[in-house]
């Protein structure tokens, strides 16, 4: 089937299901989860892929359950917070063969979408490989500037975590910060929702964002 828009009912279903998180009311509604929420998330998975593809040529766009669509169950093993389930939908599609590599991901909840890009958490090797990059001029300072071009854009930058520059690694001034980093990512937030979220034209909206973003998914590539 073609991605003809989020019906404007999956708001209120996230809305009263933040509202009423427990096992009872989700069954009791798991129709509308079925048809407002996970029916056309995978149609628009297989047309965000396309929009995607004609930049990443190798972007994985999986319109299952655990490919590009997050379950909504939340892993509540090891927080302190037990409510069952997200009260937002989000999605990842991942650039070549590794879905824990970088890539490009979604989040749609009642107030606000979150568009973005990049890795959220290295590995050892993968932060070690970082590293090393952002030390090295012409890597490190590609970086740099993709950081300042988003920056410029509107975009945010994340990952910073560490307040101590790693011992081994020194880089001037100007990318000294991106030494602190555990992942690096960019995105862009909309709140209150945009129009385009209810048309046919919402893969295309989201493609035009990530655009920016896919000189930074590339610059991960030899990270990951």
């Amino acid at each position: 089937m073609s991605f003809d828009g989020f019906d404007r009912g999956l708001v209120q279903y996230l809305t009263e299901l933040r509202a009423n998180n427990d096992r009872g009311w989700f069954n009791a509604h798991r129709v509308e989860y079925e048809t407002l929420l996970l029916e056309p998330a995978r149609d628009f998975v297989e047309a965000a892929g396309e929009e995607l593809r004609a930049f990443v040529s190798d972007v994985g766009a999986d319109p299952r359950v655990n490919g590009s669509i997050f379950r909504i169950a939340r892993d509540t093993r090891f927080s302190k917070d037990k409510r069952p389930y997200k009260d937002h939908l989000d999605l990842w599609f991942w650039v070549g063969d590794r879905k824990r590599g970088p890539g490009f991901w979604f989040r749609l909840a009642p107030e606000e979408l979150l568009l973005g890009g990049g890795m959220h958490h290295f590995e050892p090797a993968q932060l070690e490989r970082y590293r090393t990059s952002v030390v090295d001029d012409d890597r490190g300072g590609a970086l740099r500037d993709e950081a300042e071009r988003l920056r410029a854009a509107g975009y945010e930058i994340g990952g910073q975590r560490y307040k101590r520059t790693p011992r081994g690694f020194a880089a001037p001034e100007d990318r000294a910060a991106l030494l602190l980093h555990e992942g690096i990512f960019s995105w862009v937030e909309f709140s209150p929702l945009p129009d385009a979220v209810f048309t046919g034209e919402f893969a295309r909206f989201c493609a035009e964002r990530y655009r920016p973003l896919a000189p930074l998914v590339a610059w991960l590539r030899p990270v990951a």
